[in-house]
């Protein structure tokens, strides 16, 4: 058992459900397929940042803070869910983004505007410079910020808390299978299979940064989780299972991987997927059955980890393939 001491506020709807994919593990031949529903964690869409929000606006409340800032893509899910938390809490949030505003705002941009958050636009290479002089400028101005850093990903260990919550819904899974970016949600993971003792392999999809680089964040951020729940732990980057095969035409390019998963899902299932992180996750899951490199009896989940809103982002290029 993890500790549940840690102090959080209530912004999610938890326990998120765990689902049978009856026709897609039929159409698949796999032993078992479920999904955990990460995108109804219920804050203005939903999806998996919402549980870190919950630890992080703790810390931001012991703090005093009354500004939130962070940082993400225009299309960012993080963002948008960090905006919706400091409207729900009655915070001000600041937004750093990373590319150009969109002439007509759609998406997870056009949410961050209807929940009031204030933006600042930055390229990628200078986005984190630009992050720290938003939060300089915000204090001089006695705004009393809080920083969350990019995707939520810091040691506070919402999914340590997650992998519980999942192990305790009793569904009896080989492999985990989910995208991974920011590493957050996977270090969670890995510390909570091991403190739960969860046989399992916590496959993660990334969709933006190579093995190596992906590894050694998630491997680092491990220890300081372990840390934070109490425990002395260290972390092996040979521990950290990244698939990073899937990376397309980069971060954010829809691709064919994508729309096969997307269409599969919907047409199947009835599920949602975004064209960013769990298209690109889902995608990749179906390849390695394709493959062999999942084996048939396995019994797999998919932790749906949001992002719909995205979608309508994509409306044009995802138009063209339905």
């Amino acid at each position: 058992m993890i500790s549940e001491d840690i102090h959080r506020v209530q912004l999610a709807n938890l326990p998120t459900p765990v689902e049978p994919l009856t026709r897609l593990t039929a159409t698949l031949g796999l032993r078992a397929l479920w999904i955990k529903r990460d995108d109804l964690t219920g804050l203005a869409f939903g999806g998996n940042k919402t549980r870190k929000l919950e630890l992080l606006l703790a810390d931001a409340e012991h703090h005093g803070a009354r500004t939130l800032i962070t940082r993400g893509a225009v299309q960012s899910n993080h963002c948008r869910q960090t905006a919706a938390a400091a409207a729900r809490m009655g915070l001000e949030c600041i937004l750093v983004l990373a590319g150009r505003a969109p002439d007509v705002p759609s998406g997870n941009y056009l949410l961050d505007r209807m929940l009031g958050a204030e933006v600042v636009w930055t390229s990628i290479r200078e986005a984190e410079a630009t992050l720290d002089e938003t939060f300089q400028r915000a204090e001089a101005q006695g705004r009393r910020p809080y920083r969350i850093p990019y995707g939520g990903s810091n040691a506070l260990g919402a999914y340590a808390l997650a992998m519980q919550e999942l192990l305790e819904q009793g569904v009896q899974v080989d492999r985990i299978v989910f995208a991974s970016s920011s590493g957050g949600t996977q270090a969670g993971l890995v510390v909570g299979a091991r403190a739960l003792g969860f046989p399992g392999r916590i496959s993660g999809i990334s969709v933006d940064e190579p093995s190596a680089v992906l590894r050694r964040r998630i491997a680092d951020l491990a220890g300081k989780v372990a840390q934070v729940l109490g425990r002395e732990e260290t972390y092996s980057e040979e521990e950290v299972e990244i698939y990073d095969g899937y990376l397309g035409g980069g971060y954010g390019v829809l691709g064919g991987l994508e729309r096969r998963a997307i269409e599969t899902f919907a047409r199947l299932e009835g599920v949602l997927l975004d064209p960013v992180y769990t298209g690109r996750a889902a995608g990749a899951l179906l390849d390695l059955v394709d493959r062999g490199e999942i084996d048939h009896e396995e019994r797999v989940l998919f932790w749906h980890t949001g992002g719909a809103p995205a979608i309508f982002a994509y409306a044009q290029e995802l138009a063209q393939s339905s």
